[in-house]
């Protein structure tokens, strides 16, 4: 273990970790829509890339579950029917809540600091009340929650599901909250930690994603 303080070298990503990367973020804001095949001979040329780390990349999203193999056609970006969005949802519950309760048993004090951090950029987003910004810090509070929680694995969980909840809102942006309303769920659950309320706490993550699902349900049957 190197000594407190001590200069290392920092860690470089891979070509085939930038081209993940760049994939993920294509399916999470609508470049590459749901049910789109991935060609490889124009992914590779458009990356600059040769096929063999574009390959590599792609499985990675296959076995994230962001692309599904279709035997003799090819790959696709996945297609979230409702009973997907309600799935997505519950499952980020899970880890949230998880993630929550470590956060009361451990540092609440950081966890508070880079939340009301996270929070700043929230407010920013709502004050301008421009929906892909809000999308995005609304998705960096929630990243900040389950990082805080000090569970890498529950972050790796958490970084996909993220990722298909935004696929789930950039087709129906209508159901957003007002950034009025956005801002206030978050900075409850901030002070919900802040407070040392773990039932407070759990009570408000667990209203945040059954409301979503709600306005999502509510979306498709008016759609």
């Amino acid at each position: 273990m190197s000594r407190l303080g001590e200069l290392e070298p920092v860690p470089r990503k891979s070509t085939v970790e930038l081209v993940s990367d760049e994939l993920r973020a294509a399916i999470m804001y609508g470049s590459l829509e749901p049910g789109d095949q991935l060609g490889e001979a124009e992914l590779a040329a458009r990356l600059g890339i040769s096929r063999g780390p574009l390959r590599e990349a792609m499985q990675r999203l296959v076995q994230e579950g962001l692309l599904v193999s279709e035997p003799h056609r090819g790959l696709f970006v996945i297609t979230l029917d409702e009973g997907d969005v309600a799935d997505v949802y519950l499952a980020r519950l899970a880890i949230e809540r998880a993630a929550g309760k470590l956060i009361m048993e451990r540092n609440r004090g950081e966890a508070v600091a880079r939340l009301t951090d996270a929070l700043e950029g929230l407010v920013e987003a709502a004050r301008e009340r421009d929906r892909v910004k809000m999308s995005d810090a609304d998705q960096a509070f929630h990243e900040v929650l389950v990082s805080a929680s000090g569970s890498q694995r529950l972050e790796r969980m958490a970084h996909t599901l993220l990722v298909e909840t935004r696929m789930c809102l950039n087709a129906l942006q209508d159901t957003y909250p007002e950034p009025d309303d956005l801002v206030e769920e978050h900075r409850r659950i901030v002070d919900a930690i802040g407070d040392g309320e773990e039932e407070r706490l759990l009570r408000l993550i667990e209203e945040h994603m059954t409301d979503s699902i709600e306005r999502l349900r509510t979306d498709r049957k008016t759609a």
